[in-house]
């Protein structure tokens, strides 16, 4: 898949799907869907919701699921954006700790819900150029994400919202990670400033991420080199230094072991996409 990617879902498509053999699946790339008209059926987490549009659900790298739009009044519209971690790299780690427990919510319609809409239609726009500027799409795109996270606190206030220590801790260590990940430390490092033992880190990062803290502290590494190899003329050295890898080669064998790919087959893969 491309590194980013928008499509509208209309009555049409939505007949489509319906009739078509949808079965729980999973993919590399995070999926965040806006529904504007109609109901959707989502399958996620291993139960199933039936959402009202207005509705946002936001679907993470590699979480199994299946969506099946519903017709209402004869009426069924979606925006999906789809994206590579890498595309917002700052903001994707964020999104997981939000929604790993909650992936869907229904909003209110009204100013904030047409709001949405309209900067579907720019990101969309914009992708039609001939040239898209992917710059303009990041900051649409990270508006959106603003917008829904200031409705969801609207939602479920603070004092209100029943956080568990789990979900807390695991947003704490996504917190100090985005301040340390390009630092050489590991997971004592990451453990003795939350308080607790290596174990207990561990433990919850399995239970909500599927992976160990040492994995997670990859993939972030993983997601800023391919920021800044899609986005700067940094040697492969520089990028690995840079991210606390003291020496090319051992980069290079981490990074072709997690992408499938070498640093360099990457960048010139994303120059051609960009091109």
């Amino acid at each position: 898949m491309e590194t980013f990617k928008i499509f509208q879902v209309g009555s049409i498509e939505a007949k489509k799907i319906i009739a078509s053999e949808n079965e729980p699946h999973h993919h590399d790339f995070e999926e965040l869907i806006i529904g504007t008209e109609g109901q959707m059926e989502h399958f996620i987490d291993f139960k199933s919701t039936v959402l009202d549009a207005p509705f946002v659900s936001f679907v993470t790298r590699g979480k199994v699921h299946r969506v099946k739009p519903i017709m209402k009044d004869g009426k069924c519209q979606m925006w999906a954006i789809r994206f590579k971690s890498e595309f917002i790299p700052e903001t994707t780690f964020q999104l997981y700790s939000l929604y790993h427990d909650n992936a869907s919510i229904e909003l209110p319609g009204g100013a904030c819900f047409g709001r949405l809409g309209m900067l579907c239609e720019m990101i969309d726009d914009e992708m039609q150029q001939s040239s898209p500027d992917y710059a303009i799409i990041r900051q649409l795109l990270g508006a959106i994400f603003t917008m829904i996270e200031s409705e969801r606190r609207k939602l479920t206030p603070d004092d209100k919202e029943q956080l568990k220590s789990q979900s807390i801790t695991f947003k704490n260590f996504l917190r100090i990670l985005e301040e340390n990940f390009r630092r050489n430390v590991g997971v004592e490092y990451y453990a003795e400033k939350l308080f607790m033992s290596t174990r207990n880190l561990n433990n919850i990062c399995h239970q909500i991420l599927q992976q160990s803290v040492s994995e997670i502290i990859e993939t972030r590494k993983l997601i800023e080199a391919k920021n800044l190899l899609s986005t700067t003329d940094k040697t492969i050295s520089e990028i690995g230094f840079e991210l606390g890898y003291n020496e090319k080669a051992y980069f290079t064998n981490v990074f072709k072991k997690k992408a499938g790919q070498t640093p360099t087959a990457f960048r010139t893969e994303m120059k051609k996409l960009v091109s």
